[in-house]
């Protein structure tokens, strides 16, 4: 593994040429057996030799503590490094403080990396205070507003310390930059499930939130699964003028693929009521969306579109 900090950290001092580290015999990586060996620094081989010395030692001390400092810096994906950090943390009462700034420093360098969060998340519960997380949180999604590893961490920090407030306007304004966010579409509805529930005029007003984005993009995915998510249990047909909202944007030559795919739903609904009077007018409708959809908009997915029209056709001849 190469090493980026070789050109610009010519004072970094070998372990092997440290007086304080004599004592120590490093334990080289046995890739012996490898086909293709690979091409670590020198750095990287002299730190993590010493590591694996320390770690087989079960050596507890600061100056361990410091070599798992340079070890997490070389890779950062390194479990067992993490690990035995956070046991040196505790068995020398280091700060905790100190640790979480070291942590947010290789963070911002490396936001993707999922055993910086959860050796973040260690931190915060034994520290047992959330002070300043979510202004962290919100500072990485700036740079990613979509990076999993942040959201997890925001879920979990909301959730433990009871940091409900306010989410909904932070995601309103994630949603007014970037309509399609699927992350933040997906914090609404962890949220609202979480703490209001989807009683009847949440469901209302969120129904009618949704609505507003679907007709400003009616393209954006997100939003159409958002809304198909939140009325699961409903009669799309009936329920908050959805079918008139579908038909007005129809009539205004959007040819969305998300837009018929909902329309083929209420149709479908409405054919396959046997107390729906104008059953028999849905089912012909429908079938023109699958066709339209699999041979102009959505062709990619023909054959899904084929197979909901014959299993359109099959289930309206069982309800007769």
């Amino acid at each position: 593994m190469s090493d980026p900090e070789d050109d610009k950290s010519d004072a970094f001092v070998l372990y092997r040429d440290r007086p304080e580290w004599r004592d120590v015999v490093p334990l080289r990586q046995d890739d012996d057996a490898s086909v293709v060996a690979i091409a670590y620094s020198e750095k990287f081989s002299d730190v993590f030799d010493y590591f694996r010395a320390v770690l087989k030692a079960d050596e507890r001390s600061e100056r361990a503590f410091h070599l798992t400092t340079d070890a997490a810096k070389l890779n950062p994906a390194n479990y067992t490094v993490w690990h035995f950090r956070r046991i040196l943390l505790k068995e020398l009462t280091l700060s905790l403080d100190e640790e979480k700034r070291f942590c947010s420093d290789i963070i911002r360098e490396e936001p993707k990396n999922y055993q910086l969060w959860y050796h973040r998340r260690i931190l915060v519960e034994w520290m047992g205070d959330p002070s300043g997380e979510l202004d962290f949180t919100e500072a990485v999604l700036e740079q990613d507003s979509k990076n999993y590893h942040t959201w997890s961490h925001r879920q979990w920090l909301i959730k433990e310390f009871n940091l409900w407030d306010g989410e909904l306007v932070y995601i309103d304004e994630l949603l007014r930059q970037d309509v399609r966010n699927n992350s933040a579409w997906n914090q609404r509805y962890f949220v609202i499930s979480s703490t209001s529930g989807w009683t009847p005029d949440v469901l209302k007003r969120d129904a009618e939130y949704t609505v507003q984005f679907i007709k400003k993009a009616p393209n954006n995915e997100s939003a159409w699964n958002y809304l198909s998510g939140i009325v699961v249990g409903q009669r799309k047909s009936t329920y908050g003028g959805l079918k008139d909202t579908c038909l007005e944007m129809l009539s205004n030559h959007i040819q969305s693929p998300h837009l018929l795919s909902f329309l083929v739903d209420i149709y479908e609904e409405e054919a396959l009521d046997r107390e729906n009077d104008s059953r028999n007018d849905s089912l012909p409708q429908a079938l023109e969306l699958c066709r339209k959809l699999g041979s102009e908009v959505d062709t990619i997915r023909k054959k899904y579109w084929d197979y909901r029209s014959r299993k359109l056709e099959q289930d309206y001849r069982e309800s007769q």
